[in-house]
């Protein structure tokens, strides 16, 4: 737990309980609704997909999109040897965040509440990448 490159594991575990989470509500969504596989050729055909399978999915999305510059700024904090308590406890704080964010949105989908742990999340990645550019300087 004392390796910065923890968190970037836990949250690719997160990204595949999330994947798992999506099919085993997107498929049995598709069945009732009677959509066959070819007619999700495009995402806006699956608009008549209940919230909830709806919801997982876009999450899987958003777990696709913002993590990369997590993913990013660990390897790089970790590659420059830069690595220390503080980024450590940062990089957990930002997967804890995520984890919070995939809860309510697959779940309640209050958004005020999740663009309120979203912004949180992107202000610790900010303090991260702050960090090494002050090194930089």
């Amino acid at each position: 737990m004392n390796s910065i490159l923890t968190p970037t594991l836990a949250l690719v575990v997160l990204t595949l309980i999330v994947w798992i989470w999506m099919y085993a509500t997107r498929i049995p969504a598709m069945q009732r609704a009677d959509i066959q596989p070819q007619d999700a050729k495009f995402p806006a055909d699956l608009q008549r997909l209940p919230d909830g399978a709806r919801q997982v999915a876009d999450n899987y999305n958003h777990l696709m999109e913002q993590p990369t510059i997590f993913y990013a700024v660990v390897f790089y904090i970790f590659l420059a040897g830069h690595t220390d308590q503080l980024h450590i406890y940062l990089a957990w704080a930002y997967v804890l965040l995520r984890v919070a964010h995939t809860l309510i949105q697959c779940t309640v989908n209050i958004v005020t509440l999740r663009f309120s742990v979203f912004a949180l999340s992107t202000l610790v990645l900010m303090v991260m990448a702050a960090r090494e550019i002050v090194v930089l300087l």
